[in-house]
């Protein structure tokens, strides 16, 4: 008798997750899940998990140039804006680290890009709920169980899958980020091996080596191209820096950062944004550009004071910066070099260069949705540029059988206006999200944020005068 056939054994073993579903499950950790997580630990009412592709936390870890500071105050962290007294603040971090004296003595109130990355890492570090090395494949409902089913790869060290597993929830938070955006003319050459043309998220992995091309091109007029135009100006030779600098924008333009310019980092725009017609929501959206992609001042007069230097002993730095630029076409030459054929928009005229190397600081878009989130697509509801419709509880507009919410982070751009990558309404966000899926209010958030009206529907709310703190009795002889 010929024995039984044993079941063949599955490509990779199962990763078993509890049976009772999740009160939430978070897709990516980036800042603003990690706000979300860290604000999340004391509800104890709330079973949650947070899942993540990369080994461990990392913030454009290309990016982090000595010396370039966050735009935004350290109170912009993960969570002080929502709970001061979190203790995942900040200020925390340096009080563990034995660092609030010298923090405090530093007067900072703009702190360097690296130690918030840094603060990010301890915050990671110390979260429970917080799973790495796992990569979300598919999100589906299942109208049966009334809850989202979740499935993933558990990843090794090296990256490779070495285990599936599912996971039941009542809703979830997607925040899987941004990713870099490349123009179409360069996308041949920055997939094509060996050609030296890379995105500025990768700046710091290639520097040494653009360091000593013959002639380097910076594309893109935003922060992240000055920073990296001046780091590369400061460490090239006086004389023979060969550096050119070109945007599309009609100039090198500060950032607004007028106290009523910031109010457009409010709750209370954000909530005048989603409310207007969608239309007018998509005709705001290019013409703020210079509310957060323009460049800090003082990076503006580093660059100036840089140029300025070397002129003191005669003659002029070999750097050419020329805004009103956009690149048509692109092509390699011979093995190592590339020609730019560019438009100058205003002139009407057209010319081309000859560079070693080329950086693209042209920004990031947000990651689309319809692959991770196929599975929901018979129930989502989008906008006439079939754009997902996010309501003002930052939840996708799902059908009503589905009972459960998925909060997008920092993709809401379209709905929210230009705050929604700014990390000053993270903590805010995340209160809110946390605020609605429990139905009470563990994070109170102010009712109003800032001294602008926008609109003329809605009066402005006026909050109500603090009460006079109680006089002391003296003291009886």
């Amino acid at each position: 008798m010929t024995p039984p056939t044993s079941p063949t054994p599955p490509a990779h073993p199962v990763h078993h997750e509890p049976e009772a579903p999740r009160d939430l499950v978070g897709i990516g950790i980036g800042p603003s899940n990690l706000s979300l997580a860290a604000l999340a630990h004391p509800l104890a009412e709330l079973d949650t998990a947070f899942y993540e592709q990369r080994p461990t936390f990392e913030w454009h870890p290309g990016l982090l140039i000595e010396g370039t500071t966050l735009q935004v105050p350290f109170l912009a962290d993960l969570v002080t804006l929502a709970d001061p007294a979190s203790p995942w603040t900040f200020l925390n971090y340096l009080k563990a680290r034995d660092r609030l004296f010298p923090f405090y003595f530093a007067e900072r109130f703009h702190i360097h890009r690296a130690e918030y990355a840094a603060y990010c890492r301890w915050v990671s570090d110390s979260l429970p709920a917080l799973h790495f090395g796992h990569q979300v494949d598919a999100v589906r409902w299942n109208p049966e169980r009334d809850v989202f089913e979740v499935d993933f790869t558990q990843l090794d060290s090296d990256g490779e899958a070495e285990a599936l597993g599912r996971t039941y929830t009542k809703n979830i938070a997607l925040g899987i980020g941004t990713a870099p955006y490349i123009p179409e003319p360069l996308r041949p050459l920055v997939e094509a091996p060996g050609v030296p043309v890379i995105h500025a998220a990768d700046y710091l992995t290639h520097r040494e080596r653009f360091l000593t091309a013959e002639h380097i091109t910076v594309i893109g007029s935003g922060q992240s191209g000055a920073e990296v135009f001046l780091d590369l100006l400061r460490n090239r030779p006086a004389g023979r820096e060969k550096i050119h600098w070109l945007a599309r924008t009609e100039a090198f333009a500060p950032m607004e950062y007028s106290k009523l310019g910031l109010e457009h980092f409010t709750p209370d725009y954000t909530r005048y944004f989603h409310a207007l017609p969608e239309p007018v929501r998509d005709r705001l959206v290019p013409a703020q550009w210079q509310l957060h992609k323009g460049i800090d001042a003082d990076t503006i007069a580093a660059i100036h004071d840089e140029l300025y230097r070397r002129t003191l002993n005669g003659g002029w730095p070999d750097t050419v910066l020329t805004p009103g630029v956009h690149v048509r076409t692109a092509g390699r030459i011979a093995t190592t070099k590339v020609e730019l054929h560019l438009e100058h928009a205003e002139q009407a005229s057209r010319s081309r260069i000859t560079t070693d190397a080329v950086i693209l600081a042209t920004g990031y878009r947000e990651r689309p949705l319809d692959r991770l989130l196929a599975g929901l697509d018979p129930y989502m509801r989008r906008d006439a540029s079939e754009r997902p419709r996010i309501d003002d509880q930052h939840r996708l507009v799902l059908d009503p059988s589905v009972s459960g919410a998925v909060h997008v982070q920092n993709g809401e751009r379209h709905t929210h206006g230009i705050g929604a990558p700014d990390l000053g309404l993270t903590a805010w966000r995340s209160a809110s999200i946390l605020n609605s899926l429990t139905g009470k209010d563990p994070y109170p958030l102010p009712s109003r944020t800032a001294f602008t009206t926008f609109g003329l529907t809605q009066q402005p709310q006026i909050p109500p005068a603090r009460q006079q703190p109680r006089m002391l009795t003296p003291l009886a002889e």
